[in-house]
């Protein structure tokens, strides 16, 4: 046995696991968080995921990537809990899904909204609605917007909306298919990439949707009078895979709830004031108009379509549930 080549041996392992203690071990891969969304890049709703994945960066060390998709990228517009639950994405949207039957018939509600505490109205819808997003593998995490800017467009000047003649309306969903055919029109559904065309092509003489959306994809151009009604209130939920959130550590649950609900009270005021920064413009350059109707027509327009959704709120929700979400929004209610 050669003693001298076995010694040297012994301290060639002895110096390279030496090395190796001394490295840094190398930093654990970010989970990548894939969050799709129908805004596009112009649209300052876009800031605010840009805002929330910085924050679920920050308050995880590092530990969560947010990937965001724009413009409808990864699903279409009814696809939000397929394109979930399939894996295609872990956070999207959530539109008036059968799935979700509760949620389907209260997230577009039939009430003049405060929006003085939107943020604590908006985590309280979302927390009421919890347990039945579980039952399809869901958890809310972003509450939006709608409350403050879903309204109504048309080619040729209206003033009340409740006196709709025949017009044929793009709709979003059941209440507000139960809203056109009320007040004398014909509901049509269009996703919101193909309403530019529809608008132009004469598809529609009408468009529901919100501000933020409809000026992103510059609609003033082809209808340029709107109607602002304030007769919603609305909240389509991001909502996330929850089997990909309880994967998560506690620590970073925690972080991804709160990047949330900041990055909602961050953009609350910067979304408002380019709502209304659009609409002044928009119909400045394309010779519009801006018509708000009055709130006791508003409210008028209102008792006739509660009257007629309740029932169906009832019997999605059960009458429990639906009394709770209803008082919610008494609370807030102008």
């Amino acid at each position: 046995m050669n003693i001298a080549k076995t010694a040297n041996a012994f301290r060639l392992t002895a110096i390279t696991c030496a090395l190796i203690g001394a490295m840094p071990i190398a930093a654990q891969a970010a989970e990548t968080i894939r969050l799709s969304t129908y805004v596009n890049e112009s649209d300052v709703r876009y800031q605010g995921f840009k805002k929330f994945a910085e924050l679920a960066a920050e308050k995880s060390n590092g530990d969560l990537k947010v990937q965001i998709f724009p413009s409808s990228t990864l699903h279409g517009w009814s696809e939000g809990v397929d394109a979930m639950q399939g894996g295609v994405s872990d956070i999207s949207w959530v539109p008036a899904d059968t799935r979700l039957p509760c949620y389907r018939v209260t997230s577009l509600y039939p009430v003049a909204i405060d929006l003085e505490k939107q943020i604590e109205l908006d985590a309280a819808y979302a927390s009421l609605i919890e347990a039945e997003a579980a039952k399809s593998d869901l958890i809310p995490l972003i509450n939006s917007n709608y409350s403050y800017d879903q309204e109504w467009w048309f080619e040729d000047p209206v003033s009340d909306i409740g006196k709709l003649n025949g017009k044929l309306v793009r709709s979003i969903g059941p209440l507000v298919s139960l809203m056109i055919e009320t007040w004398g029109g014909k509901p049509v559904f269009v996703a919101p990439k193909e309403v530019f065309q529809s608008a132009e092509r004469g598809v529609v003489d009408g468009i529901n949707m919100g501000v933020a959306t409809y000026s992103s994809w510059k609609l003033w151009s082809v209808m340029p009078y709107m109607v602002n009604a304030n007769m919603f209130y609305g909240n389509i939920i991001y909502m996330m895979n929850k089997d990909k959130f309880d994967d998560l550590s506690p620590a970073n649950q925690k972080a991804l709830k709160e990047a949330a609900v900041e990055a909602e009270t961050w953009l609350k005021p910067r979304y408002e004031t380019w709502v209304n920064e659009r609409v002044g413009d928009a119909v400045m350059a394309n010779g519009g108009s801006a018509v708000s109707m009055s709130e006791e027509r508003t409210e008028a327009l209102l008792e006739g379509i509660v009257e007629k959704w309740s029932p169906e709120v009832n019997k999605a929700c059960g009458v429990p549930l639906a009394d709770e979400i209803r008082g919610l929004f008494a609370a807030h209610a102008k």
